[in-house]
């Protein structure tokens, strides 16, 4: 039986929702490689029991799994981190992934030094993002409920190809009459109600949602009025920053700070020979634009 008093072990850990895949080191050394149920009380319990006096170092990809695993370990003594999985190198003659592969080149990364935690955010940032993300999401079914309706108006001659009206409750109720106005069998009617009661349905749900934004940019006053002062950033923009980005003290540098957004360009040079490309999108995918992240690296917040 090993002795790992004193020892540092690091494991990688590939996240599923029911199983745990778990690749442990020391000493440069693979010395366990197990899986279990994806319950946090489960691996906490195995790795306290598995390396006994042992510094536990582990590491799992963000995700769909969130943050509630991290905390969870770090509460309870582990020194966990959380990596964009942009982050984790593969090599380019692999061709083969399982869950252990993964963990074993996260604990390899971990071990030498090589992966870099993101940022967490606290319980009440996360909790309060929800609600602007929730937005995001009843925005876009939304708008691809407005789509199908356009698309069934246009089978029927009702909207003209270059159409781009945006789609308001005063265009469907306009839509709708016309519909009716025009002599459509009741069948087409029908279909056409169905979509203005699902599109106004989802309209409304938007309404109250952003009511609760509101409510939270009350609570965070200074914080709101700092991100508004940004040219072309309204209240609904600046809360959604607000919960992505928070008052930025997380960020050491600019360079930081457009890593997170993923406005860092993709770059490919070799001696004299300079080329950027697009920008690498490696960072957070919601509401972060360039305009913003240029301003705020000329005026720091915090």
């Amino acid at each position: 039986m090993r002795d790992y008093n004193g020892k540092t072990v690091y494991v990688g850990i590939d996240v599923h929702k029911k199983t745990y895949s778990c690749v442990s080191i020391c000493n440069n050394e693979v010395v366990k490689r197990d899986s279990m149920p994806g319950k946090p009380e489960v691996i906490l319990n195995y790795l306290n029991n598995a390396f006994k006096g042992a510094k536990i170092e582990s590491v799992y990809e963000a995700g769909f799994s969130g943050f509630h695993l991290h905390r969870f370990l770090v509460s309870n003594g582990i020194e966990n981190r959380v990596v964009n999985a942009a982050s984790i190198e593969i090599s380019s003659r692999d061709r083969v992934k399982t869950d252990k592969r993964d963990a074993l080149k996260m604990g390899v990364q971990l071990s030498v030094g090589r992966l870099k935690g993101i940022h967490v955010p606290d319980e009440n940032r996360e909790e309060m993002r929800s609600v602007t993300r929730l937005r995001a999401t009843m925005m876009k079914l939304r708008n691809q409920v407005g789509n199908q309706f356009k698309s069934l108006l246009f089978t029927q001659g009702l909207i003209d190809v270059n159409d781009d009206t945006t789609v308001s409750e005063k265009w469907v109720e306009r839509k709708i009459f016309e519909v009716k106005d025009k002599g459509f069998l009741e069948d087409f009617i029908f279909t056409a109600e169905q979509y203005q009661d699902q599109w106004m349905q989802l309209n409304n749900r938007v309404k109250e949602i952003t009511k609760r934004m509101k409510a939270q940019s009350k609570q965070e006053q200074g914080l709101q009025d700092i991100y508004e002062s940004v040219p072309g950033i309204g209240p609904i923009h600046a809360r959604q920053l607000i919960n992505e980005l928070g008052d930025m003290k997380q960020f050491k540098n600019e360079r930081r700070l457009f890593s997170f957004t993923g406005l860092t360009p993709c770059e490919y040079s070799s001696g004299e020979n300079i080329r950027q490309g697009h920008i690498s999108r490696q960072g957070n995918m919601y509401e972060i634009t360039p305009t913003t992240s240029h301003y705020i690296s000329a005026n720091p917040i915090g």
